[in-house]
């Protein structure tokens, strides 16, 4: 049994990932914000959804289930605490399940702090993570709170280093000239974003990414640096001595870059 991780453009910026079953022409849908290219592309390959996962209730991951649910007629899995629509299958942090056809465990994350009730699902392939982590950058938080995103950002870390994590957005340029402005003089930050820019400029994407190459660059896994704290307590004016204050005070420098 062999399985292929597809990414399927959706929107401005969005990804919707496919794990795809090649041996059984099946696949797992995660985050459908579009349904129309999800349908095209499995039409074109003669591939048979048979669930979708969802990791929150922002309309860029939710908008194209219901019409996947018409079509196709599968079970919809996602957090507990938000509303989802077609959900059949509300999961929490510490849950595990296996989807049938698929041999993969998935455990489900508490990644809460881009929404409140964020989820995430690990397996052997990686973590799809939706919008709490992203390469150079993490998620905005809407109602969940700096604490929570913080926490659910120390949870991906300790996870092993060679794993895959598969965002839902396009934000890594963006996100790169953010890591450079807090530190300037990190060589990783400088060869990531010539790496991205080529990649970008023959419409690539620069997703997934593992987490020992994140943690080169992405500030906001870099939180207990004395460098960042450095960089984040000059830039905020405030006495930053530990990673969430550092942590919640970058992210507000990110908001308003």
């Amino acid at each position: 049994m062999t399985f292929t991780l597809k990414a399927i453009p959706s929107l401005a910026d969005n990804y919707i990932w496919l794990l795809v079953n090649d041996t059984t022409a099946t696949a797992i849908i995660i985050d459908p914000g579009s349904s129309q290219p999800c349908e095209y592309f499995l039409d074109q390959e003669n591939i048979r959804p048979v669930v979708i996962l969802v990791t929150h209730r922002h309309w860029d991951h939710v908008n194209g289930i219901e019409r996947l649910v018409q079509r196709y007629n599968i079970p919809v899995y996602g957090p507990a605490t938000e509303y989802i629509p077609c959900q059949t299958n509300a999961v929490k942090a510490a849950d595990r399940f296996r989807i049938e056809g698929f041999d993969i465990d998935f455990h489900v994350m508490d990644l809460s702090g881009h929404t409140a009730g964020h989820i995430g699902y690990l397996t052997e392939h990686g973590l799809f993570c939706g919008d709490t982590l992203f390469s150079a950058g993490c998620g905005r938080l809407f109602d969940g709170t700096a604490a929570q995103l913080h926490a659910a950002i120390q949870r991906i870390a300790q996870l092993p280093p060679d794993t895959t994590i598969y965002c839902a957005h396009e934000y890594t340029l963006d996100n790169l000239r953010f890591a450079l402005a807090v530190e300037p003089d990190n060589p990783a930050i400088q060869q990531r974003f010539h790496e991205v820019k080529k990649l970008r400029e023959n419409n690539l994407p620069s997703l997934p990414f593992t987490l020992e190459q994140e943690m080169r660059y992405n500030p906001f896994l870099r939180t207990g640096k004395e460098n960042i704290m450095q960089a984040v307590a000059q830039h905020s004016g405030q006495d930053i001595n530990n990673s969430e204050d550092c942590f919640r005070y970058l992210r507000m420098w990110k908001d308003g870059f």
